[in-house]
């Protein structure tokens, strides 16, 4: 019998010879294989570079002016100095970290007018990627020679401390790290390195940069100035190093190109990113379960939180200043299930995917080595999944009901940290609770009335969707000392506890550090805590026959399909996908047009509502026609624009770059249509939304004038 691993050693064999069936917009590519796999395609439909002008480990290419930003987003390096530009909502946290009600750079924008006035993103870090490496036949041979599950696991761990040892040798500044790709059929070890002073250099007032909020998020036509400007500093040789003044602004191997040409329809449009997580594997009990619990949930629960919170934010500006983040993140992840669930509907995504299932268990069928092999790849998921419905129910809800109660998540981080049965910890000096961290970023963005209102509507919430055999501890508290009353139980909970106010908490531990090991806070983050690890644990078992049928899935669906252009899932390592310049048809009679301008953003103001405000200065900029060298040819101001380039999130911040590599806009969103584009791609549907770079140096230039970083930066006109 053929062993699984050979054919994750095989399939890019299989892949060179499907040049012929490859789609120019479907496709999340590996950087490596794009001479083998992507060139001729690329130069088909228009692309003037070569493989090695993306991507070459021994040359400056695109690659190198590419980053992950901050673990989340991607950004791009537009100036021989370090400069970066990546989304307003990539930048959103900072900015609203180094805020303040006197000085709210999320209201009004902010922009330095030289060096000393870039503002420390504390905490922030952006990672270049230096190589990528094909380590599958090192880690498969050591984990084939393991037993079971965990001497497996055990067996990755022991090769990829040695693969990635070698990889780095001396350097002080290279990390490394072993990848799956292909569901543990193949193996990449990624090379970075890190950079961590990175100063906040500018960004637009929210009116425009978050301009449609989220009742435009994920829609199409939009108008939203989304974009932020950052600097990396480096040591005086260019290299890595924490804050010091004595840093000086980062010297890239590559910064891009800005071209001020525009674009039309049908002009090649390439991505590079570093896209989170896609499933384009997943098997319909995925999908069932995907909409059914994890969206489902997700929905429900954010959906009451986010009314409270909103509610909050519109009634205090201090509060809207403290809950933006928060609120921003939370909500887009709430729409995009609402989003993705609508689309399984009219997509007929479940159904699409049994077909494909029923496919490929009649070519199993066919063939007694392939039963051997692949027999039971779709039984090992279905069971895992019917097996963990419960516990993924149960687990899920902790995690979005019970966890964002800010009060014992506070308790939880902030809080004494000992040793105790069923919890790791550490102890301070003869046994005195050590604690994690100073509380004074937490405390300068929370607010108790807000918190105390989301805890008594999220505890009762999970009590009625919970049975009662499955509730956490505290539970029982509230029946047996508040007659089951949660409001009266939370009151005393918020009112008894020193985890409220940094006043009172800094109070506590400069008494006995130990009373806070019985503050009622302190226990139901504890209680929260053990219970959902529990659940984790339980959760364990069938992660492990997943894991082992989705292998055996996807190397059959890699053998069956031999032949075809297949590519690994995103899983936050650099990928570029190339396309066009696209409009699309939603629905019967309507066509929308690839391109958006600032005609839009006056038909869409709004003075009274929020998300639709539109600054005075840009109204007058618009009245007066004063867009410079960024205008269209026919005048109008330049907005946003659509490719059919295949992104996710992580995406976000990523440079949109012509046939020449030049760059044209920022990817920041995709739209309504295709919101199930992580588990199956409708190439007459999906687009990327993109900034024109354009509108961006506009905005920069015009309004915010800064005008003077355009001297750092390369233009062609």
């Amino acid at each position: 019998m053929m062993k699984i691993r050979k054919i994750g050693l095989l399939f890019l064999s299989m892949l060179i010879l499907s040049l012929g069936s490859l789609r120019a917009d479907e496709g999340m590519w590996m950087l490596p294989l794009i001479q083998k796999l992507n060139s001729k395609k690329m130069s088909e439909i228009g692309f003037k570079l070569s493989a090695k002008d993306i991507y070459d480990i021994n040359n400056s290419s695109l690659k190198d002016a590419v980053l992950h930003f901050g673990g989340g987003c991607t950004a791009e390096v537009i100036s021989k100095d370090g400069l970066v530009l990546t989304n307003h909502h990539c930048g959103y946290g900072i900015i609203q970290r180094l805020s303040t009600v006197d000085h709210d750079y999320l209201q009004n924008g902010y922009w330095a007018m030289n060096h000393d006035e870039e503002l420390s993103a504390k905490g922030l870090t952006v990672i270049f990627l230096d190589r990528f490496e094909d380590v599958t036949k090192a880690v498969m041979d050591a984990m084939d020679a393991a037993k079971d599950p965990k001497a497996k696991d055990e067996a990755f761990r022991t090769v990829s401390d040695q693969l990635t040892a070698k990889a780095v040798g001396d350097s002080k500044y290279l990390r490394a790290r072993v990848v799956s790709f292909f569901g543990d059929n193949q193996y990449y070890m990624v090379v970075s390195k890190t950079y961590s002073d990175i100063r906040f250099v500018g960004a637009p007032p929210s009116s425009i940069g978050k301009f449609g909020g989220e009742t435009d998020n994920w829609m199409w036509p939009r108008h939203t100035g989304d974009f932020s400007m950052f600097r990396i500093y480096a040591d005086k040789d260019n290299n890595p190093a924490e804050f010091s003044k004595d840093n000086v602004p980062y010297q890239p191997k590559k910064f891009l190109t800005i071209s001020l040409k525009g674009m039309n329809q049908n002009d090649p449009a390439m991505v590079i990113g570093y896209p989170g997580r896609t499933n384009r594997f997943m098997t319909s009990y995925e999908v069932k379960e995907t909409s059914e619990v994890t969206n489902a949930v997700t929905i429900l629960v954010r959906n009451v939180r986010q009314g409270i919170i909103w509610s909050d934010m519109e009634a205090n500006p201090k509060v809207r200043l403290q809950y933006a983040s928060k609120y921003a993140g939370s909500a887009n992840s709430w729409k995009k299930s609402l989003g993705m669930n609508e689309t399984f509907a009219k997509l007929n995504v479940y159904e699409r995917r049994a077909a494909e299932e029923k496919i490929f268990s009649e070519w199993v069928a066919a063939d007694p080595a392939r039963v051997e092999k692949y027999g039971k790849a779709l039984s090992e998921v279905k069971e895992a999944i019917e097996g963990r419905a419960k516990l993924l129910y149960i687990s899920r809800f902790y995690q979005e009901a019970l966890s964002p109660i800010e009060l014992t998540s506070a308790a939880s981080r902030l809080g004494p940290q000992v040793e105790r049965p069923g919890r790791e910890g550490r102890t301070g000096g003869g046994g005195r609770p050590g604690f994690q961290s100073s509380p004074s970023d937490f405390y300068k963005d929370y607010n108790v009335s807000t918190d105390i209102k989301v805890a008594k509507a999220l505890i009762k919430l999970f009590r009625d969707k919970i049975p009662a055999s499955d509730l956490p501890g505290f539970y029982k508290i509230i029946d047996t000392d508040y007659n089951g009353n949660i409001d009266a139980a939370v009151d005393a909970l918020f009112s008894n506890s020193a985890f409220v106010s940094e006043e009172k908490l800094k109070a506590a531990m400069a008494g006995d550090k130990n009373a806070l090991l019985k503050d009622p806070a302190y226990l139901v983050a504890n209680d929260i805590s053990s219970n959902m690890m529990k659940y984790m644990k339980d959760l364990e078992q069938y992660r492990t026959q997943y894991a082992k049928g989705q292998k055996l899935y996807i190397a059959g669906m890699l053998e069956m399909k031999a032949g075809q252009a297949i590519y690994p899932d995103a899983n936050s390592t650099m990928r570029l996908t190339f396309g066009k310049v696209l409009n699309y048809s939603p629905k019967d009679g309507v066509i929308f047009d690839f391109v958006t301008t600032l005609d839009g953003v006056m038909q869409k103001e709004d003075p009274k509502n929020y998300e639709f405000t539109v600054p005075a200065k840009l109204k007058e900029l618009y009245n007066a026609k004063d867009f410079g060298q960024y205008a269209l040819k026919d005048g109008r101001m330049p907005v946003a624009f659509l490719t059919n380039n295949d992104i996710t999130g992580g995406n976000s911040g990523s440079p949109v770059m012509n046939k020449k590599g030049e760059l044209i806009g920022t990817a920041f969103d995709g739209n309504w249509e295709s919101m199930s584009s992580d588990i199956i791609f409708e190439p007459s549907l999906q687009r990327c939304i993109n900034v024109d770079i354009r509108y961006t140096l506009f905005i920069m230039d015009k309004f915010g004038g800064a005008g003077y970083l355009l001297n750092e930066m390369k233009i062609v006109k």
